[in-house]
């Protein structure tokens, strides 16, 4: 084990070395470079210690793109197992919702197989961005609506 960690490091110290090594004989690599000035508070103080790093050109002053909140519409999920559900979210666009335990008892759906989703927050077919989906979910084989 600590053979395996004393490589892993040894090979993250060497990655910038490779990476300037593997692009210095290409004329269409980009401007490898070892001059880095550490700021402070607005002052520029002495030089860091010396460091690769790849220098690319933006696209002839190209604004850097914003990610825009693109809204989805809710999928129907009542009465799916809580992993079943969470996958139609993901399937409709939004990567993260929220669960809770439907029966007050504040249990976390640690195997989400294990839980079946009773109601859903907010209902099928209403624009929805991320984390806006919570889903309640009982355990399987506990009373339910389903």
């Amino acid at each position: 084990m600590f053979n395996r960690g004393r490589s892993l490091v040894a090979s993250l110290f060497l990655l910038p070395v490779l990476v300037a090594a593997c692009s210095a004989g290409d004329a269409t690599a980009p401007d490898v470079r070892s001059d880095v000035t550490r700021v402070v508070g607005g002052a520029t103080m002495s030089p860091a210690p010396s460091v690769a790093r790849i220098v690319v050109p933006d696209a002839a002053g190209a604004e850097p793109s914003v990610l825009a909140w693109v809204p989805v519409y809710m999928p129907s999920v009542v009465c799916m197992n809580l992993q079943s559900a969470q996958n139609a979210i993901q399937a409709a666009g939004i990567f993260y919702s929220r669960s809770v335990d439907a029966s007050g008892a504040s249990r976390m759906q640690v195997n989400d197989s294990n839980w079946i989703v009773v109601a859903q927050d907010p209902q099928a077919g209403v624009l929805v961005g991320e984390s806006d989906a919570l889903l309640s979910a009982v355990k399987i084989g506990e009373p339910n609506n389903c």
